[in-house]
């Protein structure tokens, strides 16, 4: 042990222990430390060092774990900025010395880490935090699986363990402060502690302050140091330790750790448990130093440093006090790519497929009653119009006499794409701009209606302090047991006397009536209706416009209002958006490769929805174009890429709006984490871009496929699809391909009737997969359609791909769900095909019907198989998802929406299926009846004993329908299934039309011989 012979510990004797101990000279400088001796030592070569000798009353049981964590992270993640411990003389992490007091001290030297702190790199401005939210997020990826029994400590800075400060509380002289201290520790207490046991808990660092975190010239993380509140805790206090202080001076704290939440979740994914308390353990932080900074001072009164080092804390509480927390919620969610309010898709999905069966909110029945749809510009509102409301709505209801509309819809428009000082109020408030629900405006009087059952949750007569007028909020609840409510704004004061909180109010029951001006807020009488997925604590006071920076939050809690009117015409005003949002959004829902610089014998000749027209004129029933899918030359998504391509066509190297929005409305129907699109023009592209990406991922190419499946043209993919590579022209199965037999439960070894059906045929995946694991092989991906297109139609098994699934993930593979045919609605029950089957896969392809027919189709994937697929190599493709195609896309989904076509295709699907079903009672030649929503199929066999195929019977069938102007084909690796899968829009009577002439055809056929 090395004996100190000085009676003090400078720089010049930390030269002299850093030689005895290490063999290292040069030349020391004293750093700050509050228990500890820290120098700065620099040799002759200019390297630098750390040397540390600890306070004798240090733990060493802690300063051993302390070292175990940094050789673990060491050998974890070498490339993480972090010091490293320089070995003693005798190899060991450091050495013992004595000092003159003869106090045995711990010494340790460790590697120095050049940068500048996060606090003054923050004063310059311009600073982001996503580097140190990837930075946080790669070492507790590294920390995971480390422990130590020294880190499982009662630590006063360990945040489960937070509530212990409350006996401090009383010690904080500032009264505001003290209160507010008090609701954040009392609401860890009651609220946020019990929540922690859902959150991984592990070894973390524990204290990212801000300086702590060192920075580089270019904004990337230089190092991270002191390892002295290293402890075992959740792991999401390590980002609410470096959110606190990253929030400290902002002027919009909380936009300010959004970047940081983003970084770490991209590296080291957070749970939903994680960020429902995220920002309360933030909260806690502060609240904890602001407890330790008045323990202090009551300690050291005179010590006014403690009272300026609070300064900014005290600030940041204060400016916190009534923010949001549910709002701040939901951006955390949003930075991470996730929906921002948890339940919001299950609501908007619901009423995608039940919203049709809405009473009316107005006596107004959309499609049928004329409307006029009027723009408002920029920033109009009651406050600039208030002055003449009765000459607003004189305007109003001459120009509704002129088109003989019952009804107006105010579309309110957001044009500015940047922020000018128009956008914010004198106090630095940013102003609300984005009108969230949608104005009806009808005479005053007009009778409102309840759309759904629900009870009085809200009411209040705003007159006084909102432009409103009075308001009320109504509950609801989906068959799933999901909740969400309506609002109802600009009503009669009379609306508000006969209700009562929690009244039942049953469908279609009129309880409130449109008010005149001025009581109505003085507008011109019109209802303002919204959708809101949350409340947010607000009561009525809830937001009907936005504000534009958190428009992607608010259009989670105020889904579109159309999910319930209707109206099937554009209601909502476009916002145009920021550069920077633009960037942002491509980086979340495109992929991050995607660069930016400057930027038969028929000759038909028409389409109209569900019918072709040859050049004579004759109409066609299209019962087999699915790719229409919303009907043919469907004007709504036709006006769209009209107006689109008269401004421009170019590619994706420039922004525009466009291809954000869609990829954003686009993701949105996907359950998260599907979240990522990749834009191409074909479903064979997408299919050759999956399995690339799956391949990429797994660093394997072994495919499991289904037999009989078709993927697409590509040369890949021919070697994926059997009914190609097995068919004509085929070369056969490919070494890499591993066909498993396709889950048929009529023609296949297990029928319907099998008990096990579903297992039976997924055991066959699993003996694949079991030969791949003897081969010392794993699977790149299992794909299969949602329903078996190529196959014949085939229904997949209850419960299959959850089981194949399942399998193929213990293995390493990914699982790719072919949608190209089967997604966007077709199946009535879901959007798309496999939610059938009650699992999510990792990659989803879609094609064409996407853009109505227009050339284009897209590949959704999760972040971390999209992040694991840039790899310096470019994807670049030149016209998927430029701003044409994308205009088209928005219009489809828009269309599917607004004209119910979900529901369509579930009630229509139900009928056709019903009354094929009984031909098949009528029919030997039918042998099986199969399908869902409007994919379905009819096979055709000679004898029902043995299934002897009716290929040609099929074919003939296709043929006497083709003489009653209706078209079909076949399909199927027998060719014997009739294929029925028309545009979506196809109602009630053409499949009355198209039942009568399938019997017909069915009695002519089974008439004639086929010996």
């Amino acid at each position: 042990m090395f004996q100190l012979q000085s009676d003090k510990i400078g720089e010049q004797e930390a030269g002299i222990i850093t030689e005895a101990l290490f063999g290292i000279s040069g030349e020391a400088e004293r750093l700050e430390g509050e228990l500890d001796l820290n120098f700065r030592l620099t040799d002759g070569a200019g390297q630098s060092y750390v040397l540390k000798i600890h306070n004798p009353a240090a733990d060493r049981d802690f300063l051993e774990a302390q070292n175990a964590m940094i050789r673990h992270l060491d050998a974890q993640k070498p490339d993480l900025a972090l010091p490293r411990l320089v070995p003693s003389l005798d190899g060991s992490d450091g050495g013992m010395m004595c000092d003159s007091e003869g106090h045995e001290r711990v010494v340790r030297l460790l590697t120095w880490l050049a940068g500048e702190t996060w606090n003054h790199v923050a004063k310059k401005g311009g600073l982001t935090l996503y580097p140190l939210g990837r930075f946080m997020g790669q070492l507790d990826q590294a920390l995971a699986e480390f422990d130590h029994p020294a880190l499982k400590r009662k630590f006063l800075w360990e945040m489960t363990g937070a509530a212990v400060h409350k006996k401090h509380v009383s010690m904080i002289g500032d009264d505001e402060i003290r209160a507010i201290v008090s609701d954040i520790l009392n609401d860890f207490e009651g609220r946020v502690s019990p929540l922690l046991k859902n959150c991984p808990h592990q070894v973390i660092h524990n204290d990212a302050n801000d300086y702590n975190v060192l920075m580089a010239p270019d904004g990337a993380v230089a190092g991270l140091i002191d390892f002295g509140d290293a402890v075992h805790s959740v792991r999401i206090a390590e980002l609410a330790v470096a959110g606190a202080y990253g929030m400290l001076g902002r002027d919009d704290p909380i936009a300010a750790v959004l970047p940081l939440v983003a970084g770490f979740h991209e590296t080291n994914a957070l749970n939903d448990g994680e960020l429902e308390i995220l920002y309360a353990l933030m909260r806690v932080r502060l609240a904890m130093s602001v407890c330790m900074a008045a323990k202090q001072i009551a300690e050291n009164p005179d010590n006014d440093y403690l009272l300026i080092s609070q300064k900014d804390v005290y600030e940041l509480l204060r400016r916190l006090k009534d923010v949001n927390p549910h709002l701040v919620h939901f951006r955390l969610r949003d930075a991470c790519g996730l929906e921002p309010v948890p339940g919001s898709r299950a609501v908007r999905d619901w009423l995608e497929l039940n919203g049709g069966d809405c009473a009316l909110v107005c006596p107004l029945i959309p499609g049928k009653d004329p409307l006029w749809i009027f723009d408002l510009d920029p920033g109009q509102s009651s406050t600039s119009q208030s002055h003449d409301p009765a000459g607003w709505w004189a305007q109003i209801e001459r120009e509704m006499k002129l088109r003989g509309a019952k009804a107006a819809i105010g579309r309110y428009l957001e044009d500015r794409s940047v922020y000018t000082s128009d956008n914010f109020a004198a106090d630095g408030r940013e102003r609300r701009t984005v009108h969230m629900g949608i104005d009806i405006f009808m005479p005053p009087g007009t009778p409102v209606f309840v759309p759904l059952a629900g009870k009085v949750v809200h009411f209040n007569d705003n007159v006084e302090e909102l432009d409103y007028g009075p308001v009320i909020i109504l509950e609801h609840e989906t068959d799933t047991g999901a909740k969400f409510w309506t609002k109802y704004g600009h009503l009669t004061r009379d609306s508000l006397p006969g209700l009562a909180l929690g009244q039942r109010l049953e469908k279609g029951e009129a309880f409130a009536r449109i008010g005149p001006f001025p009581e109505n807020g003085n507008w011109p009488p019109h209802l303002h209706f919204q959708i809101l997925t949350h409340l947010l604590d607000m009561g009525t006071d809830v937001f009907g416009v936005a504000p534009k920076s958190t428009l992607d939050i608010w259009e989670s809690i105020a889904p579109d209002a159309n999910l319930i009117l209707g109206i099937s015409e554009d209601c909502a005003g476009r916002v145009a958006r920021a550069d920077d949002y633009l960037i942002d959004k491509r980086k979340r829902h495109l992929s991050r490769n995607l660069s930016l610089s400057y930027a038969d014998p028929l000759k038909i000749v028409k389409g109209r929805g569900q019918y072709l027209y040859d050049e004579a004129g004759n109409e066609w029933l299209d019962m087999v174009n699915n790719v229409c899918h919303v009907g043919h030359c469907h004007p709504r998504v036709v006006k769209a890429g009209q107006e689109q391509m008269a401004e421009l066509n170019t590619n994706t190297r420039y922004l525009h709006d466009n291809i954000v929005r869609y990829a954003k409305r686009l993701t949105a129907t996907f359950p998260d984490p599907l979240n990522v699109c990749f834009l191409v023009n074909s479903g064979s592209e997408a299919n050759d871009l999956a399995i690339r990406l799956a391949r990429n991922y797994t660093g394997s190419r072994e495919m499991l496929i289904v037999d009989h499946a078709y993927h697409g043209n590509l040369s890949s993919l021919i070697d994926i699809s059997p009914y190609k590579f097995n068919g004509r022209g085929g070369e056969g199965c490919p070494d890499q391909t591993h066909i498993c037999t396709m889950p048929d439960g009529y023609r296949g070894a297990y029928k319907y009737s099998a008990p096990g059906m579903a297992e039976a045929y997924a055991a066959d995946a699993h003996r694949h997969l079991e030969k791949l694991r003897v081969q010392g092989r794993k699977p790149a991906a299992f794909i299969a359609e949602s329903i078996l297109g190529c196959g014949g139609q085939v229904m997949l098994p209850d419960g299959y791909l959850k089981d194949v699934y399942a399998a193929v993930r213990a293995e390493g593979g990914l699982c790719i769900a072919d949608e190209v045919q089967v997604g966007f609605g077709r199946v009535g029950h879901h959007m798309w095909g496999f939610e059938l089957q009650g699992v999510v896969p990792d990659i989803v392809t879609l094609g064409k019907p996407i853009g109505n027919g227009h050339p284009m189709a897209a590949v959704i994937t999760t972040p971390e198989v999209a992040n694991a697929f840039v790899t310096g190599m470019e994807y670049f493709n030149t016209f998927g998802g430029n701003p044409v195609s994308s205009a088209i896309g928005l219009a489809v989904l828009d269309v599917v929406r607004d004209e119910r076509l979900r529901r369509n295709a579930l009630d229509v699907g139900e009928q056709m299926l019903v009354g094929m079903q009984a031909m098949a009672q009528s029919f030997d030649l039918v042998g099986d009846v199969r399908g869902v929503g409007l994919f379905q199929g009819m096979e055709l066999v000679r004898d029902r004993g043995s299934l002897e195929p009716a290929d040609r019977e099929a074919s003939a069938v296709v043929e006497e329908m083709k003489k009653r102007g209706i078209l079909l084909s076949t399909d199927g690796p027998l060719h014997n299934v009739v294929k029925i899968k028309p545009p979506i829009c196809f109602n009630a009577g053409d499949c009355d039309r198209f039942l009568t002439g399938l019997e017909e055809s069915l009695r002519l056929v089974s008439g004639r011989s086929w010996s």
